[in-house]
């Protein structure tokens, strides 16, 4: 069993008086997670909240209710709670209301769960988000030689659990991921209003990652406003589809201050967007499919590790730039990545000046240091 870093951490946090909040795409493996959690214990009651009866009757609960419905159970899993109305009240009345229970809820969307979530559980919760695989647990599941022999395999197909448990099946699996569990939130959800124009949304993204994105291009693209575009792409975000990188300045004259560049969360997703799972060697978008897929790693690393990091790209209006920056309080590292080891990496001027700081190269010979720091 390939074992998930959040296991360990969320284990430790039960029975300490908070519910736990799992999110994450769908498909990443939350529910797995969980159930191998809840296999240690006792007395679990599992709500499943695809189902009809389970929403209803967690929709607008009182005490009393709820009581009934959890009987003599010390922990209770609520999963997919996003597709329950007023979730938010009915897990503070569980909280509030039946103490002795480990109140543990999933969900696989941010877009109503946050919202609804939030206010009436603040101070009440510990929150995690849960990534395709990491190149970490990789290691730790193949070990390291098996694992650097798939990471061009890794690039090409992402992280997603079954996509790395299906030789053979991978295209298949992520064209199902990408048509239909990707945008399943977002298709139901009331923001939505052009399935159409979120496709090519989507496909547009996937065309320019490694490219800093211009919403007024990307309206003037797709024959829609500015504030479409923008909306359509924040709820991709709170999907857990994208993930936006700002630009970093400190207001050097001539730094991109407001500039952002836009990656996948899994580079196998998208892909099966554009209809291209091409070797490396063949691809004309190797640099910019290695940067999202460093990046995306990277940013699981920061976020289940807690490390204080903020993320960057730079770039100047004379088109200086640097791939990718850390800062960590008021420390600086910064890095180039490069798919051809051979390739030089030579710090713009401007950036050494300022900052007194080396961008270092990152290839396929020396990523796994920047991966498992």
């Amino acid at each position: 069993m390939l074992e998930r870093s959040l296991f360990d951490v969320i284990q430790k946090k039960l029975f300490k008086g908070k519910t736990i909040i799992l999110t994450g795409a769908r498909q990443t493996g939350k529910t797995t997670l969980i159930q191998n959690l809840l296999d240690a214990l006792e007395d679990v009651l599992v709500l499943n909240c695809d189902e009809v009866i389970v929403r209803e009757k967690l929709s607008n609960p009182n005490t009393s209710e709820l009581k009934q419905i959890i009987g003599n159970a010390k922990v209770v899993f609520i999963d997919e709670a996003q597709r329950v109305t007023n979730i938010g009240l009915t897990l503070k009345l569980i909280h509030d209301q039946i103490k002795k229970v480990q109140l543990i809820v999933s969900g696989s969307s941010a877009l109503e769960l946050a919202n609804e979530i939030n206010e009436p559980l603040t101070g009440r919760k510990w929150e995690y988000q849960l990534f395709t695989i990491s190149w970490e647990e990789l290691i730790n599941h193949l070990g390291y030689l098996e694992a650097i022999s798939q990471l061009e395999q890794r690039i090409l197909y992402g992280m997603y659990p079954d996509v790395i448990n299906s030789l053979g099946e991978e295209e298949d699996i992520l064209y199902e991921l990408s048509d239909s569990y990707l945008y399943k939130d977002l298709l139901t959800y009331k923001g939505i209003r052009k399935p159409d124009l979120l496709d090519k949304l989507v496909r547009a993204l996937a065309l320019q990652i490694g490219n800093e994105v211009s919403y007024n291009e990307l309206a003037n693209l797709l024959q829609v406003d500015k504030n479409t575009v923008q909306a359509y792409i924040d709820l991709l975000e709170k999907s857990f589809v994208i993930f936006k990188l700002p630009a970093f300045s400190r207001n050097i004259r001539n730094e991109i201050r407001t500039g952002k560049k836009i990656y996948f969360y899994d580079t196998g997703v998208r892909n099966a967007v554009i209809s291209d799972f091409s070797p490396m060697e063949f691809r004309t978008d190797k640099g910019a499919l290695w940067e999202n897929f460093l990046i995306s790693e990277r940013l699981k690393s920061i976020k289940y590790k807690k490390k204080r990091a903020k993320m960057f790209f730079w770039r100047t209006t004379t088109q200086s730039e640097i791939d990718y920056i850390e800062e960590v309080g008021k420390e600086l590292n910064a890095w180039e990545f490069k798919w051809n080891k051979r390739s030089k990496v030579k710090t713009p001027l401007s950036f050494k000046n300022q900052y007194k700081v080396e961008a270092k190269p990152i290839t396929p010979e020396n990523f796994n240091d920047f991966l498992s720091f």
